[in-house]
């Protein structure tokens, strides 16, 4: 007889046992490449907390400005965002690149507002080491729910948006890599040498790739 399969929460329950930063996922693990199942409650409003509150420090440990419950072997669709915005000045005025107040997303979508598109190195935690330029939507309708269920429908520009899209794109089972420019995937210590400019134009001249 076949052994009956763990539920979620009790799956949840022991991933939250040990302290300190969650384990987080990296390329490869299917869990990645499954489109996250919808949140319905399976959790329970405590046992989602203490996840989410997991997730967060998690994410600031790592540290990473956004991270999809995939990321750490949780197939739902709820990620956490946050974003300090620190850096040059040039860098943060370039990208849009403004604070975003940590929030929870759960069930996200999004949608294009605008053909308006944006070209930046990317990375994520679940492909450490490495960075591509990703063209993103520069300004999306962001829909879903928050943590205590109330609907959010708002639109998002910027870094914040570029944000948005990598977390929601997590929770569909894909990667950044598959959008970005593969010609312009680059180590992190690469682009911190070469191509720490503002926008990535050095890079697409000397790597041979194009453009929004």
């Amino acid at each position: 007889m076949s052994e009956k399969p763990m539920s979620l929460s009790v799956r949840v329950e022991e991933l939250l046992a040990a302290d300190g930063p969650l384990p987080i996922v990296a390329a490869g693990d299917p869990v990645l490449r499954a489109v996250a199942q919808p949140y319905d409650g399976q959790l329970g409003d405590a046992l989602l907390g203490r996840l989410v509150t997991r997730m967060r420090e998690t994410m600031l440990a790592a540290p990473g400005v956004g991270l999809a419950a995939p990321q750490v072997g949780v197939p739902l669709s709820i990620a956490v965002v946050e974003d300090a915005a620190r850096g040059p000045r040039e860098a943060l005025e370039a990208r849009g690149r403004v604070p975003l107040p940590f929030r929870v997303l759960v069930n996200p979508a999004y949608e294009p507002e605008g053909e308006e598109r944006a070209a930046f190195f990317e990375g994520c935690l679940s492909v450490p080491g490495w960075q591509a330029v990703v063209a993103r939507h520069a300004r999306v309708r962001l829909r879903g729910l928050d943590e205590q269920g109330a609907a959010i429908d708002e639109v998002v520009t910027g870094w914040p948006a570029r944000i948005v899209q990598h977390e929601t794109d997590h929770l569909r089972g894909t990667l950044y890599l598959d959008v970005a420019e593969l010609r312009s995937l680059s180590s992190n210590a690469a682009v911190a040498e070469r191509w720490s400019q503002p926008g990535p134009e050095t890079a697409a001249a000397a790597l041979g790739f194009p453009l929004v």
